[in-house]
């Protein structure tokens, strides 16, 4: 079986190691890839947004299977394409449909989902350009911290949590009135703050069954404690101690099968991931968000703990045969440390030689912001989360132990990464 995965970053290097290892997987191309992803595969300079280009070369190397990293090509309905396309039909697209892709591409449609289905999640409220002085007002009746959302898709970067009314009323503006994040802030959801601890929650579904993934808690700020500015995932750590089997059967009944029996009451068929960003408020679990594929950094993560052949669980998944996976997972933890570029998720320069990647051992390596140079035989960053370092322990403390000694062993100009993981989780 011909497999394309799309995207570039840690998430579909993690996609290509785990497929390569299936004896179904014929070759395997990643669009565009990067460093890593080149240890499994095939690179291939073809652009995820570019559909008809993405046809011509599924033709060409008779692609059976396409497993969509990234949100915008779901957004922009590359399912569709490829189910309504007479020659492409038949291809199977691990990924939902355009209209399911909303959970994850309009937070208003994502909150009035939960709110029609009664599926637990913050208070909220929507509002435009037209609606900005209720907006003002919705913020003065409620209690700080603010929180506004771009409706939109931001490159993870439109949620502010603010703490003075002030200050919240003027991004509503911003936001609103000068465009702050493009078009994805022509709405603005405001949300009740919940105060307590998140996680990342995966499920496969073929739109009746679902298999429940290994769940992760991811670090998305960039300072020491969480704090400073939101990046794309700054590491992750898989299994959640505090997510036993008390509080997923309460994720499970509360939240997992009424999304599905919700996008099945709405005619919403959805074939692919299912990202739940909860947050654990007290004992009770809430949805902060949906995304509609799988979590970067979680992949590095989740993914190495999957012992089953994936190719065969997406196999099922494309048959809605999900109901005859039977899902092994490795016991132990696995601890994943982000290393970044400096000035990243601001401004930071590429070209940086990453060196003592010979000095490794137990860990796996999963390039994002990574390129090879081929003239001169050396890998360089070529991005500002360069690449994730994992690594497994019987314990979250060895887990962590074992990817922090790995991640000191490499070095590029300006190399940065969080060095306290975990420290809000108690095993």
């Amino acid at each position: 079986m011909n497999i394309l995965i799309l995207g570039s970053g840690g998430r579909e290097h993690a996609f290509a190691w785990k497929l390569a290892q299936s004896p179904k997987a014929g070759q395997i191309y990643i669009a565009p890839g990067n460093a890593g992803t080149a240890l499994a595969g095939i690179n291939v300079p073809v652009d995820p947004a570019d559909f008809e280009a993405m046809k011509t070369f599924v033709i060409e190397k008779e692609i059976d299977m396409v497993v969509v990293g990234p949100e915008v090509p779901l957004v922009n309905g590359i399912s569709d394409f490829f189910s309504k396309d007479k020659i492409l039909h038949d291809v199977t697209v691990i990924g939902p449909n355009s209209k399911a892709a909303q959970l994850e591409g309009s937070k208003d449609f994502a909150k009035g989902f939960l709110k029609r289905h009664g599926i637990p999640t913050a208070d909220y409220g929507t509002f435009t350009a037209e609606t900005l002085q209720q907006g003002e007002k919705f913020l003065e009746n409620m209690q700080p911290p603010y929180v506004l959302k771009a409706d939109g898709l931001a490159a993870g970067k439109g949620v502010l949590i603010l703490n003075d009314l002030g200050e919240a009323k003027a991004e509503l503006r911003s936001m609103l009135l000068d465009a702050k994040f493009g078009k994805a802030s022509g709405k603005v959801v405001i949300e009740k703050y919940l105060d307590g601890i998140e996680l990342s929650v995966f499920i496969l579904t073929d739109g009746k069954n679902y298999v429940l993934l290994p769940e992760a808690k991811d670090y998305k700020r960039i300072g020491t404690g969480d704090t400073g500015l939101n990046t794309g995932g700054m590491g992750s750590i898989s299994p959640v101690p505090f997510a036993n089997s008390e509080f997923m059967e309460k994720v499970e009944s509360r939240i997992i099968r009424p999304t599905l029996y919700g996008l099945k009451q709405e005619n919403i068929h959805y074939q692919g991931f299912i990202f739940f960003g909860l947050i654990k408020s007290g004992d009770e679990p809430y949805v902060i968000e949906y995304n509609c594929r799988m979590g970067d950094p979680e992949a590095e993560t989740v993914i190495p703990r999957i012992k089953s052949d994936l190719l065969e669980i997406f196999e099922n998944l494309a048959k809605g045969t999900l109901d005859k996976t039977k899902l092994e997972v490795d016991e132990r933890y696995a601890a994943s440390v982000m290393l970044v570029s400096e000035g990243y998720p601001g401004n930071y320069q590429k070209g940086k030689i990453i060196r003592g990647l010979n000095n490794l051992n137990n860990c796996i390596v999963y390039y994002a912001g990574a390129s090879n140079d081929v003239e001169n035989n050396e890998i360089k960053t070529s991005g500002g989360r360069v690449m994730a370092i994992t690594s497994f322990g019987d314990s979250m403390s060895e887990a962590l132990k074992n990817a922090y000694a790995n991640a000191k062993q490499v070095d590029f100009e300006g190399k940065y990464y969080r060095n306290d993981l975990g420290f809000d989780l108690k095993q």
